[in-house]
């Protein structure tokens, strides 16, 4: 089989950020770092969770709700992917911060966590995410396009 183009990034020099990924057409998938990989340092399950239910909710919500394709956690517990159509990368990288900033300040129920609403709905901690987005806000604080590049 060929290999994916996510497995193409080298992974021992990848540094926690924000990459393009990949393009296809009009869609254009992001890489949101938080950890380095392979450094034994991942996020937790339980945080990896109430992130995805926070941002992409919140992205979801946003002015750009229309162009928001997915946002979801990679396997590798280190970050999550953005996949988004038509929105320019100075753009994408207001509504990351954003997202990030409204979970650092997040003070109320994770949306979607009841049994009807979630798979896993008892896994969550609101804490450590919301350690994990100011440590990722403090990475992103300087971001530029230019930045958007592995």
């Amino acid at each position: 089989m060929k290999k994916i183009a996510s497995f193409e990034v080298n992974h021992l020099t990848l540094q926690p950020g924000i990459y393009i990924s990949r393009i296809d057409g009009d869609i254009t998938t992001y890489d949101i770092r938080l950890k380095k990989p392979n450094n034994g340092d991942y996020l937790a399950v339980s945080a990896m969770h109430t992130i995805e239910h926070i941002v992409a909710t919140y992205v979801r919500n946003s002015g750009f709700s229309s162009n928001i394709i997915y946002f979801g956690p990679m396997g590798c517990r280190t970050g999550f992917y953005l996949l988004v159509r038509d929105i320019n990368e100075a753009n994408v990288i207001k509504l990351i911060t954003d997202a990030f900033t409204f979970l650092a300040d997040f003070n109320d129920d994770v949306p979607g966590t009841t049994a009807r609403e979630c798979g896993n709905y008892l896994e969550h901690n609101l804490e450590i995410a919301k350690k994990e987005a100011q440590k990722f806000l403090n990475i992103t604080k300087d971001y530029t396009i230019d930045s958007l590049k592995y």
